[in-house]
């Protein structure tokens, strides 16, 4: 990861000149910053990083006991508190509906990012 200064979602809008169409943009490092103001709401936030740590505790599971049973529990996981989060409580249509691997890595990114507090949780 880059050695960016903290930021948080709410002041990662992006620039007038960018797209506003997340299909529009050319790059992971284009959409990065919108993925972000997708995620200003706190409990959306919260949400995703509950949703991605019991998607790896699910994967680490089936790792562990040979079960592929929890495959399909760790998508659920993953993807079911984060469109709750947009739904409920961001009031948006989650970006992986447009960008599905860039919403991804986002995800994973945005997760790192708490983790290492440059994301307030």
């Amino acid at each position: 990861m880059s050695s960016h200064a903290p930021r948080s979602p709410a002041s990662a809008d992006p620039s007038p000149d960018a797209p506003a169409d997340p299909k529009a943009m050319r790059s992971f490092a284009d959409f990065y910053p919108f993925y972000l103001g997708e995620h200003r709401n706190r409990t959306c936030r919260r949400l995703h990083f509950l949703g991605s740590t019991l998607a790896l505790a699910c994967l680490a599971t089936a790792v562990a006991t040979g079960r592929g049973a929890w495959l399909p529990g760790a998508l659920a996981c993953g993807y079911g508190f984060a469109w709750i989060g947009h739904f409920a409580f961001e009031k948006n249509r989650p970006a992986s509906f447009r960008r599905p691997l860039w919403s991804f890595l986002g995800d994973w990114r945005m997760y790192y990012e708490i983790w290492t507090r440059r994301i307030p949780f």
